[in-house]
């Protein structure tokens, strides 16, 4: 079903996933509800562009995490990229594109307070706003320059190195003058993040010797590692961290749905080594950070992106029906780049 100018089509949340569950497309409904008409200071959006990202996971439990928890009957969550349909806001002109997080859903109203950016008139590719240019490029950003401070000649490591965030620090981590070394699922993922990202090596997970092969990889150790894995990937990390290793924590995917759970108490060893071996481990939230830091960001990763300079992949999804399968397949690894749900021209 295509976008249509009277109906706004949208997702609303109709059940909570169990924090040891993966989620199916059961939990949300569709529903088709006249387009709303924008009053005194508001634009209407029409959403062009949906990003999915493993965050949402978290948002399905019924207890609130780090951001309160889609609740019944609401819209499901989601950054998209919109096209100003109309306008009582004087900020705001007809046709221009803007970053927000307008959610699974056709249209929505705002009051330009939740507005992220307005994209750039002939923006080169608007989708990059929801991953390169948009929150996962811009995680990846803060993590290693305000948190990894990383140094030329350091090893840098990151799993789900081919995902949203892996591929752009990796990136980044390179153009710092580090080894980067990825982690990522399958020898296709592995080639694509070293002959196309410039990783200096990337292991396999899935690999029965994954944990001598990613120790072979790092020589010389770790000295910063991109936590967003956990799990058994991080159990083959820990032991090659250096002394002052830095950790910068945005996400644990592998426990999102008590997949990487196994029982084992990790907490007294891990402490340990942070204590003796002096880490600094950092866990952030990205939303914090934009007041401060998002303009740089893009002052500094635009020209990288746009030139090409920094290679880009996007999974691409076609359809807003496609949503929930969408999401379900990223969870559990079968995206390969950054997920991107086209919902209209």
């Amino acid at each position: 079903m295509s976008q249509s100018a009277t109906t706004n089509r949208r997702f609303v949340l109709v059940q909570h996933t169990q924090p040891d569950a993966e989620p199916t497309p059961a939990v949300w409904k569709m529903e088709s509800v006249p387009v709303p008409k924008p009053g005194p200071n508001q634009v209407l959006l029409r959403t062009l562009w949906l990003s999915l990202d493993p965050y949402m996971r978290v948002r399905l439990n019924e207890a609130d995490a780090y951001m309160p928890s889609v609740k019944k009957g609401e819209v499901m969550v989601g950054g998209t990229v919109s096209r100003v349909e109309a306008s009582n806001n004087p900020a705001y002109k007809v046709g221009e594109l803007v970053h927000s997080y307008a959610g699974w859903q056709d249209y929505v109203l705002s009051d330009g307070s939740d507005i992220i950016v307005k994209l750039p008139e002939g923006a080169k590719v608007p989708s990059w706003y929801l991953g390169s240019l948009g929150m996962p490029g811009f995680t990846a950003w803060h993590a290693l320059m305000n948190i990894g401070k990383p140094k030329a000649g350091e090893t840098f490591c990151v799993g789900a190195a081919t995902g949203a965030v892996g591929q752009i620090i990796g990136q980044l981590a390179k153009a710092q003058g580090c080894r980067v070394v990825g982690i990522a699922g399958g020898k296709r993922k592995c080639d694509y993040a070293v002959q196309e990202l410039g990783f200096d090596a990337c292991v396999d997970h899935r690999d029965k010797e994954f944990a001598s092969k990613l120790a072979a990889a790092c020589p010389k150790g770790i000295d910063i590692y991109m936590e967003q894995v956990g799990g058994a990937v991080s159990d083959a990390v820990e032991p090659l961290l250096n002394l002052f290793a830095r950790i910068p924590i945005c996400g644990l995917i592998s426990h999102y749905s008590g997949a990487g759970l196994d029982g084992r108490d990790r907490l007294p060893g891990f402490l340990s080594n942070v204590l003796f071996k002096r880490f600094k481990v950092e866990g952030f939230i990205i939303f914090d950070a934009y007041p401060q830091y998002y303009g740089q960001f893009l002052k500094e990763v635009t020209p990288l992106v746009e030139s090409g300079k920094m290679r880009v992949r996007e999974h691409l999804l076609d359809g807003l029906e496609n949503a929930p399968q969408g999401l379900a397949d990223l969870l559990t690894g079968g995206n390969f780049g950054k997920v991107v749900l086209k919902v209209a021209e």
